[in-house]
């Protein structure tokens, strides 16, 4: 891997005690009060003035370029943590019982107060402006940013996520789609309840949710072009109260995951059909509720080549991992790019001597060699910003 340019064990020692200090604190969506409070004295020692609108809103942080009339650029970081109780066996685990950093988001806080440290240390000539946003796992609180207007000042959004995808001292980029529209959705089924002895007098809930489950799985397989990704889930199932009670009612949850709105519009009305067959079908009432999730993140072709740039000089060729396919996941910095150009990256975050990990998983942590890293790369790109946006 080559040697980062700003790589002294003062920034390092400061990056790890930032991050396992914010690791210690996790918050839930819009209830991130101990970790802004943590960001906002971490600012103060560093002489960066912000914004910041209460618990449940956003921190803006500004680096102001000397030069009169420069653009701006931002560095978005997320402050939400996940429920559930962190089996890591550190020394700095979760003192916040029943919620966890499992998605990195103590990294990426980190990451981007490194950069401000670096930022402020070695100028460069562009205003730079830090977004540590509430609820991106769940309420889009990256809205909380945009509607503040600020990005009518900001030329371009740069954002990254540590994953165990790849290891450290790697980074993947990619052009054009990045990650999936989310939609959730809820079927619920009324039919009639009766004795587990005498179906005849019945309608059951259980096995019109069963022919459902398994006719669902068809919408990807022969409603939608095989070339583009789709995926729908179901992840919860209710029914029932006793062995030997008929249901009267049941209750589907799920998720649809797409790329392109033709194929989130051919499973959402084929979903829709398949209800409405099954109603008629079973003389039951079967109800959809869908809701809309967040877009697709599509990055910006020149800010791609611009994080590219910063990619090769932070690590070398060595270290890019240009993305072949998009993931099925998603991420609400869709939000910004649908106002501004931006680009997001994946940071390696695995020592490759150790098994992989996937992200929401209650043991999940990282190689903390990749907070360096991620500095770096947005200082770097920062630099390089100051000669792209005129």
């Amino acid at each position: 891997m080559k040697e980062l340019m700003n790589d002294s064990g003062e920034l390092k020692k400061y990056l790890v005690d930032t991050r396992r200090t914010l690791h210690q604190e996790p918050e839930l969506a819009f209830h991130e009060e101990k970790t802004a409070e943590l960001i906002l004295s971490e600012l103060n020692k560093l002489g960066i003035p912000y914004d910041y609108t209460g618990v449940g809103g956003g921190i803006i942080a500004t680096i102001a370029c000397k030069r009169p009339n420069r653009p701006s650029i931002a560095l978005r970081a997320e402050m939400d943590a996940l429920p559930g109780h962190e089996t890591t066996g550190l020394s700095f685990s979760s003192r916040n019982i029943g919620n966890v950093h499992a998605c990195g988001h103590d990294a990426h806080m980190a990451i981007v107060l490194g950069a401000a440290k670096l930022l402020k240390e070695k100028p460069v000539g562009i205003n730079v402006f830090l977004f540590f946003q509430p609820a991106e796992e769940s309420g889009g609180g990256s809205r909380e940013i945009i509607k503040t207007g600020i990005l009518e000042k900001t030329s371009a959004i740069f954002a990254g996520h540590v994953t165990h995808y790849y290891s450290v001292g790697q980074i993947m980029i990619g052009h054009g789609i990045i990650t999936a529209q989310s939609d959730r959705f809820e079927i619920n089924i009324t039919g009639k309840g009766g004795h587990g002895a005498r179906p005849q007098e019945a309608t059951d809930a259980v096995i019109i949710a069963g022919s459902l489950v398994n006719s669902i799985q068809t919408l990807v397989s022969r409603e939608v072009d095989p070339l583009h990704p789709s995926v729908v889930t179901i992840g919860q199932i209710q029914a029932g109260s006793a062995a030997n009670v008929i249901a009267e009612s049941a209750m589907l949850r799920g998720t649809i995951r797409t790329t392109l709105p033709e194929s989130r519009e051919r499973i959402t009305q084929g979903l829709q059909r398949m209800v409405d067959a099954f109603e008629i079908l079973h003389n039951a009432k079967v109800c959809l509720t869908i809701t809309e999730g967040y877009p697709p993140v599509v990055n910006s072709n020149e800010e791609v080549n611009l994080a590219l740039a910063a990619v090769k000089e932070t690590l070398g060729d060595d270290g890019v991992i240009m993305m072949d396919y998009p993931s099925m996941g998603s991420e609400d910095f869709s939000y910004y790019l649908e106002k501004i150009p931006g680009c997001y990256v994946r940071f390696g975050a695995r020592d490759k001597d150790k098994k992989f990990v996937p992200l929401h998983s209650p043991s999940f942590d990282i190689d903390e060699e990749v907070l360096a890293i991620g500095a770096n790369y947005f200082h770097t790109l920062s630099k390089l910003a100051a000669d792209y946006y005129v």
